[in-house]
Formats: structure tokens, sequence, C-alpha cells
């Protein structure tokens, strides 16, 4: 596992990817409770990876930065569990299990949680980022 993080001045934090593909959803959620949008861009490829916000839906760049922003607003901490792994060459397909919860920016108690399908592809560099991210990626879709 390759999992690290460093604190440098002011809340800027830094944590390193990971070479393992199982291990991913953990830098996610490690990445994702630091607050800092900047850390957890970095567990994206790029501006062309795609976040799913609810079925259906698929934001990339500055609309996917914007719609994790509104979860990283919660200010609340991300628990995650890897369910399945699957790997061929260098893509992977993680299934992961993810709760967050506690009191709101509001005081109110917030409880969301899924299972999520995500697809993650392993750099030139040996670092694993995602390429899809689908957090409800279970969920039945109204047709």
């Amino acid at each position: 596992m390759n999992i690290a993080s460093h604190v440098e001045g002011h809340h800027q934090t830094t944590i390193a990817l990971t070479t393992d593909a199982e291990q991913h959803p953990a830098v996610f959620a490690t990445s994702f409770n630091t607050g800092s949008p900047e850390a957890l861009a970095r567990v994206y490829e790029g501006d062309c990876a795609v976040f799913v916000p609810s079925p259906g839906v698929s934001l990339t760049g500055d609309d996917r930065s914007r719609a994790l922003a509104g979860f990283l607003g919660l200010g609340l901490p991300i628990s995650v569990r890897t369910r399945h792994t699957y790997v061929v060459d260098d893509i992977a397909l993680l299934i992961v299990d993810w709760v967050i919860d506690g009191p709101g920016p509001d005081g109110e108690h917030t409880h969301i949680e899924g299972t999520a399908t995500d697809v993650a592809r392993r750099g030139a560099d040996g670092l694993w980022r995602y390429i899809i991210d689908n957090p409800f990626g279970t969920a039945v879709a109204n047709v």
C-alpha cells in the first residue's frame, strides 16, 4: 500500500496516490477528508474524468469540480469499504461502499451513503486515478 499524507502550512494537504488499485478508494477518502478541492482533484485523471452525481448525469472538468465541492461543503468525513476490485491491465473496476454521516453545516444530521461503481486507470507513472466515479452506481434509475 502506498498511502501517505503530509500537512504543510495552513491546511494544505498532499496525499500520495497509490500503485495498488484496491487502495485507490482509500486514497480518495483520505483526499476527500482533507476538505481540499485540490487534494481531491488529484485522484481523478485530468478534466476528462467523469463524476456521476445522480443517475444519468455525467460531469467533467469544472462541472465535476463544482459537484464535488458540494459534497466537500458538507464538512463531513467519508468512510469507504472496497467490496470488489477487478483489474485488467491498466483498468480497474472498483465496487465501493461509502458513507458520509454527521451534523451538516446547518447543524442538522446528514446521512448519505451508496455503493459506487468506479473505473480507475493506471497512468504511465504507475499510479491509479479515477476515470469514472459513479458514487450511486448500483442505484436503479427511474425510467
